[in-house]
């Protein structure tokens, strides 16, 4: 993260800290734990929130005073607010939020069960909304900080299986888009992430959820079901790698507001968005003439 010119001076805080305060949402695995470890090679500090505190225990032990590990379900808004305001107490600043805990579910549409959807949903839109919501007025105050959105290639397009993930996804991304210009005026960047296919424990056994099948979408969803839980271990991307490019995209003069990370997202998305735009060019016609006459 570039200096900012309109940096306020912050709260002094109960603890002094190394660098950067970094609050990291399911930082004890995948790409949580990964951006964790850049941000402390970096120097920083690393408020890390997990619903199991004594899984880092041996993270934080190693680096003593800059990982300090917290309770969090992001579904609970009262214990949100609690850990904003216990990371203010303890550094008087939040120089950046990620928005990373998260899970997976395979499942048709008509498969997916409303309590699915919304459990979903609390999980990647209102828990990470709430978030960052309970950070803007300490990042306004001190006029810097960043706020990363770990979306998905799956934010950007969606298919058979995965339309109750991609939803929660759209979800978040709309918001961060518009958020982004809100708060750009107050010294505050948002980076919303897409990696394609990694090796973070996603597409492991117990961590994909499954809606009940229907026959009738073998044809569609079936081959996702199979292939998703039997990728793992074999993606191709590198979370550390993928770590590394979030901190390097951060520390950019102009950054943007959309990262893709990885081959296959980088292909999956330019693709996609060719589509888009080959398919509102061939019905522009239409679009155009539902104008009011003489309008």
């Amino acid at each position: 993260m570039s200096e900012n010119t309109h940096t306020a001076a912050a709260p002094s805080g109960t603890r002094s800290a190394t660098g950067r305060v970094w609050l990291i949402t399911g930082a004890n695995s995948g790409f949580g734990q990964a951006i964790t470890r850049a941000a402390l090679a970096a120097g920083d500090t690393v408020v890390a929130a997990v619903r199991r505190p004594e899984s880092l225990d041996e993270l934080a032990a190693a680096h003593p005073g800059r990982v300090v590990p917290v309770a969090l379900d992001v579904t609970d808004s009262a214990r949100i607010t609690a850990v904003v305001a216990e990371v203010m107490l303890w550094y008087g600043r939040i120089d950046v939020l990620v928005n990373n805990a998260g899970r997976g579910l395979i499942g048709a549409v008509e498969e997916t069960t409303d309590r699915e959807l919304r459990d979903l949903m609390d999980l990647h839109f209102f828990g990470p909304a709430a978030l960052t919501r309970a950070v803007l007025p300490h990042m306004r105050r001190q006029g810097s900080g960043a706020i990363v959105q770990m979306s998905s290639m799956g934010g950007r397009f969606s298919f058979p299986g995965v339309g109750a993930y991609s939803a929660t996804k759209f979800a978040l991304e709309g918001l961060s888009e518009a958020l982004a210009e809100e708060v750009s005026p107050h010294g505050i960047r948002v980076l919303v992430v897409e990696p394609g296919a990694f090796r973070t424990g996603f597409a492991g056994e117990g961590a994909l959820g499954q809606s009940a099948p229907l026959d009738a979408y073998e044809e569609t969803v079936g081959p996702v079901r199979a292939g998703l839980p039997g990728s793992d271990g074999k993606q191709p991307g590198d979370p550390d790698k993928a770590a590394a490019a979030i901190l390097t995209v951060l520390a950019a003069e102009q950054p943007p507001l959309r990262l893709a990370l990885g081959n296959d997202a980088a292909d999956a998305i330019a693709t996609r968005l060719k589509s888009a735009v080959e398919e509102a060019a061939a019905w522009e016609a239409i679009s155009r003439a539902t104008d009011l006459d003489g309008e």
